[in-house]
């Protein structure tokens, strides 16, 4: 009967998985563009970030060159460097006889230290050479026009009375010597004749664009 195999083929094609059905190559060419372009974009932007990245870096590199020459070609400097400023000028204590005559640079025993500016060697040795046991191992620089820096407590001296020395020249190493608490520099400035009274050397500094 026709009705018998129409139902019989029905039955015979019922349980027969169907195909899936095909992505078309112009829907797979689409996909592959997209994915392409993709990777071209990232690859771009990660391309960007890094050059940004590089001339940040340049940019900051110059900038600090540029502000090292800047000091370089400044008279003073601080007379140590990767400090920590302690005692300040005028503090009140009993380590002093009156108030703190200089600003303290906190450094270990054996820092370098340099010549804050040119001048001439007036005073080198222990005994606050000759201004007394409390500043210990002591120099004095000469700077002409009045104007004086001391530097004391120092473990080493490497210079003599008479000596010529430019800015940034090795003077000696700081240590703990004399009526000191702890290892760190006594620097004063003093800028009356004959060594006279001292000033506040931060603030000395700072009129000579040195940021302490």
């Amino acid at each position: 009967m026709v009705l018998g195999a129409g139902a019989a083929f029905a039955a015979g094609t019922a349980g027969t998985p169907q195909a899936p059905a095909l992505v078309s190559s112009a829907t797979a060419d689409s996909v592959a563009q997209q994915a392409t372009a993709q990777g071209k974009a990232a690859a771009k932007h990660a391309a960007e970030k890094k050059a940004d990245a590089a001339k940040k870096k340049e940019a900051a590199k110059k900038k600090a060159a540029a502000k090292k020459k800047a000091i370089a070609k400044l008279p003073w400097e601080t007379p140590v460097s990767k400090y920590e400023l302690s005692a300040s000028f005028g503090n009140d204590g009993s380590r002093w006889a009156h108030k703190h005559s200089g600003q303290d640079f906190a450094v270990p025993i054996g820092t370098k230290v340099e010549a804050a500016h040119s001048g001439t060697i007036v005073k080198a040795g222990p005994n606050g050479g000759g201004d007394g046991p409390a500043y210990g191992n002591a120099i004095v620089i000469s700077h002409g026009n009045g104007t004086y820096s001391q530097y004391a407590h120092l473990s080493k001296i490497d210079v003599h009375i008479g000596q010529h020395v430019k800015k940034g020249e090795k003077i000696a190493l700081s240590g703990n010597t004399g009526n000191s608490s702890g290892p760190h520099l006594h620097f004063e400035i003093r800028t009356t004749p004959n060594y006279g009274s001292a000033v506040n050397p931060v603030n000395f500094l700072h009129k000579h664009g040195i940021n302490v």
